[in-house]
């Protein structure tokens, strides 16, 4: 077959055509089809399943997680209930307003019993916090090192919460070994659910 031949071929009579000629108009055929399938169809299919598979680890990854928490959701229970009971007995802890007066005797009894002498003691202003006061009182005592130590250790012994902030020890004079401690203890006390006013 030449060119020539090529050049005589009648688009109205194919069936006439040679079967090389045919079979190569086939093939055109079916890949122009294949192409046209591929673009107009099967791409975008394509592209939704690689959608859909990034989706699903995704969910993968977001199952795996639930599935550890719902694993050691006893446990997680259980650590609850420790925290709700650790958490009541911290409140139980906190002074009611009867206690108060009560706490701040023992506080200044601690401080007598470590050998301090008071120079001031002075309850300030409560302050009031989410579910709790804060009470803080200005303390000014002397003593030895030592007992600025035992006084500390005193209070964190007490029933009751007592934190000790904006500690200054100073000299108290050239004679001895006396010192004098200025600091803000801060007792606290639970507001009940009334929301005390």
């Amino acid at each position: 077959m030449n060119l020539q031949e090529l050049n005589e071929l009648d688009l109205n009579n194919i069936g006439d055509w040679p079967t090389l000629i045919k079979a190569l108009l086939v093939l055109v055929l079916c890949g122009a089809i294949a192409t046209g399938w591929y673009y107009f169809d099967t791409e975008d299919q394509l592209i939704t399943l690689k959608n859909v598979e990034r989706e699903e680890q995704e969910l993968r990854v977001t199952f795996e997680k639930k599935q550890a928490k719902a694993v050691n959701l006893e446990k997680y229970q259980k650590q609850l209930e420790e925290m709700k009971q650790s958490f009541g007995a911290m409140l139980r802890q906190l002074p009611d307003k009867t206690e108060v007066a009560e706490l701040l005797v023992d506080v200044s009894q601690t401080g007598l019993a470590a050998g301090l002498e008071f120079e001031l003691f002075d309850p300030l202003g409560e302050n009031r916090k989410d579910f709790y006061a804060e009470l803080p009182i200005k303390i000014k005592v002397k003593g030895e090192y030592h007992q600025f130590g035992n006084f500390i250790s005193g209070l964190a012994t007490l029933p009751r919460i007592v934190t000790i902030h904006d500690i200054d020890i100073n000299s108290a004079g050239k004679a001895n070994n006396r010192l004098e401690m200025e600091a803000v203890a801060k007792t606290y006390r639970y507001l009940d659910e009334e929301g005390e006013k």
